[in-house]
């Protein structure tokens, strides 16, 4: 059972079989979200999908950044990423077209940040989940 299906641009059909999802703040203290900040959280992001998913290749979907335009303080301007951070497991067909169908699957975890808590699905996926070069980035695997 999968939670979602994509239909990537380049006409390829994935599925979403697992989802995490965190607020891309939560547990900020001190300080202001800035570029410094906001790497930190990209790159744990990736170390986390790394760590957690290391049966398949990790992708990461680089993030929007917006500047609010509220004032500097002491690490620079103001940055804000999607305040949800995700890490999914997507899975498809195998790559291949030499392996067989019934005995191999391909798959990526992809990491990346949205906006609201929603499950990416067919044309509501972010035009940047749609946009994975899936036969260059996905590995196959035997069942």
């Amino acid at each position: 059972m999968s939670l979602g299906h994509i239909a990537l641009s380049s006409g390829h059909s994935i599925e979403l079989t697992e989802l995490r999802m965190s607020t891309t703040y939560a547990g900020m203290l001190e300080g202001y979200p800035c570029q410094r900040i906001n790497d930190m959280k990209v790159s744990g992001l990736l170390r986390q999908a790394e760590h957690a998913f290391s049966f398949a290749p990790v992708h990461l979907v680089p993030p929007s950044r917006e500047y609010p335009g509220q004032t500097a303080g002491a690490f620079g301007p103001v940055e804000l990423l999607p305040s949800v951070a995700c890490i999914g497991v997507f899975g498809s067909t195998a790559i291949d077209p030499e392996l067989d169908a019934v005995l191999h699957r391909s798959a990526l975890i992809v990491a990346w940040f949205q906006a609201a808590p929603d499950v990416p699905s067919g044309e509501k996926a972010d035009l940047a989940l749609r946009s994975i070069r899936w036969e260059e980035l996905a590995q196959d695997y035997e069942l």
